[in-house]
């Protein structure tokens, strides 16, 4: 193997080694810290500080797993020997691009004020549709009218990462309002369906592209 496949395999490795793990201990502490809200269960004030640093952890592990997908498909063209679009200087914006998405994702671990945290999580985000939106990335369909676009591993993806950065950078919010906590509950049940459309997608796209 090459050290562009092994890179390949590097994302559904992250995700499935540490993305998901946490995810199952963020879900567990996120039913404690309603147990605890609503005094089921005595338990200790450190309870929703882990939930949300387990939070800050699968944002941030799905940020770097996506960004890893996009470079692989950027870099295959060039492990192929073929001339990469634009030449390097495209190549290089576009992993500079990737470099501020992850920076604005870390900064959310950091920033105090709400608006400075919505900035940088809109950031994190266009950043990846940005690089996302380029010809080398594989997506199914574009638009929501055509039934590829809601089979697509990509777009689901974008969607999961959108929910997370919102819930990270909403999270001291989350804590105090029942309306943002009611908000995030139902957006938490829509990112589990997302995971799980992300598990067999990504399993598809996988065997796509062996056959290749």
């Amino acid at each position: 193997m090459t050290a562009l496949d092994w890179l390949a395999l590097l994302h559904p490795a992250l995700m499935i080694l540490f993305v998901y793990p946490v995810v199952g201990a963020t879900i567990r502490l996120g039913i404690l810290v309603r147990e605890r809200r609503l005094q089921i269960n005595p338990l200790p004030p450190t309870v929703p500080v882990e939930h949300t640093d387990h939070g800050r952890w699968v944002t941030t592990g799905t940020v770097v797993a996506v960004l890893i997908a996009l470079i692989w498909s950027f870099l295959e063209r060039q492990g192929a020997g073929l001339p990469f679009p634009g030449g390097n200087e495209r190549l290089v914006r576009l992993l500079a691009l990737g470099g501020a998405s992850l920076s604005a994702c870390g900064a959310l671990w950091r920033l105090r004020r709400p608006g400075r945290r919505a900035g940088a999580a809109l950031l994190a985000w266009g950043g990846l549709l940005l690089l996302g939106l380029q010809p080398e990335i594989w997506r199914l369909a574009d638009s929501p009218l055509q039934p590829a676009f809601w089979a697509s591993h990509f777009w689901s993806g974008w969607l999961l990462i959108g929910l997370l950065l919102f819930a990270m950078a909403a999270a001291p919010e989350i804590a105090h309002r029942p309306v943002l906590r009611r908000l995030h509950v139902a957006a938490a049940f829509l990112m589990a369906v997302l995971l799980a459309v992300q598990a067999i997608t990504g399993c598809r796209d996988l065997l796509s592209l062996a056959q290749r």
